[in-house]
């Protein structure tokens, strides 16, 4: 899942962006609140992490205005301030979620799994479809039982269908949820992975919508 994380501090946001990597997401690092409130304008994140006290605009300002302008990304906001009245302002300003700092990666990554779950109507840790079975904490994958053999990007293409069953996504909105900022995507890579999801999940397991994209159905087809 694509997350967008604004901080400022260069040592916590580059071991911040490199932990969450490796815990399963791709991160877009931003320094300031205006880079933060414009790129939560101009993509879709599955999710963000947002500092409060950052230059030239703070996070509570940038929540106040995404969610004027009705964007929808679930926030969490991540600071120093401990205050009560700080933590109640930042909620009731839009923010899903108020963490103080320091925290263990472990549980932020919690945290923002449990956001996007929500975020997509699924209120369980692991996400079902078909006969698939898909554990966004531990990576694993499982279809009637049996462990499924997936790779990193296979894996993230899948939760996001899973996200949103029965939805046809474009090609370029998964390569908004699989890919960060550099990230070359061979023009035929959606199709790879969707391919190899289908050797080893179904052909059916995804379908082609021709001319708009791709769809996991929540039940299984057929045919």
């Amino acid at each position: 899942m694509r997350i967008l994380l604004a901080e400022d501090d260069p040592l916590l946001g580059d071991g911040l962006q490199a932990g969450l990597r490796q815990l399963g997401f791709q991160v877009d690092w931003v320094r300031d609140g205006e880079a933060a409130e414009y790129e939560l304008r101009s993509l879709v994140y599955a999710a963000a992490v947002l500092d409060l006290g950052m230059p030239r605009k703070n996070g509570l300002d940038v929540l106040a205005s995404i969610r004027k302008a009705e964007v929808s990304c679930p926030v969490l906001i991540l600071t120093a301030r401990d205050a009560v009245a700080d933590r109640i302002r930042g909620l009731d300003q839009g923010a899903d979620d108020y963490v103080i700092k320091p925290v263990d990666l472990n549980e932020l990554a919690a945290r923002l799994r449990a956001l996007i779950r929500r975020a997509h109507g699924q209120p369980n840790e692991n996400l079902e479809a078909q006969d698939i079975l898909l554990d966004p904490g531990a990576r694993s994958v499982k279809q009637a039982g049996s462990i499924v053999e997936v790779s990193t990007r296979e894996f993230d293409l899948l939760q996001t269908f899973m996200l949103n069953p029965d939805r046809v996504l474009s090609r370029e909105q998964i390569e908004q949820h699989l890919y960060s900022w550099g990230q070359e995507v061979d023009s035929n890579a959606i199709e790879v992975h969707i391919h190899n999801l289908r050797k080893k999940l179904g052909a059916t397991s995804i379908l082609t919508v021709r001319g708009v994209g791709y769809m996991l159905p929540k039940e299984g087809r057929t045919s």
